[in-house]
């Protein structure tokens, strides 16, 4: 299983913007890109998915910026990958041969793993209010 730059990328902003959730205070794409080391043209697609994906809203204007859509125990990792990616599994394989039936049921149930696990982890556990926190899996 390979985790795009873009996802990691995505995540990492919208930790940055879950730790300012409830300052009143959107985050500017400068300071994202910044904050969180991401390319400056590769942030304004990522932030294009994550707004059409409902998960943040943009402001216009000298005070404006970006928040999240949701309180941050409301937005699933599983939430920001669909946003990113579409799904969390993409099966290429058929079922041919012998084995591949067999082959694509232990695909498909380790998808139903995966997806419950980042369905169960929120923003909130990613946003480390201070340097010493850590996630532990």
């Amino acid at each position: 299983m390979k985790i795009s730059a873009q996802l990691d990328y995505a995540c990492r902003v919208l930790a940055e913007l879950g730790r300012l959730h409830g300052s009143g205070a959107p985050a500017r794409g400068e300071h994202l890109a910044e904050v969180e080391a991401v390319p400056p043209p590769f942030l304004a697609q990522i932030l294009q998915k994550l707004r059409h994906g409902g998960l943040i809203v943009s402001r216009r204007g000298v005070q404006g910026g970006y928040v999240l859509a949701r309180p941050p125990g409301e937005i699933s990792v599983l939430d920001i990958l669909i946003a990113v990616e579409g799904q969390a599994l993409q099966l290429s394989s058929k079922a041919e041969g012998r084995s591949g039936r067999r082959v694509r049921q232990v695909w498909r149930d380790l998808g139903t793993v995966i997806e419950e696990r980042l369905r169960t982890t929120t923003l909130e556990q990613l946003v480390a209010r201070e340097a010493a926190e850590m996630y532990y899996i």
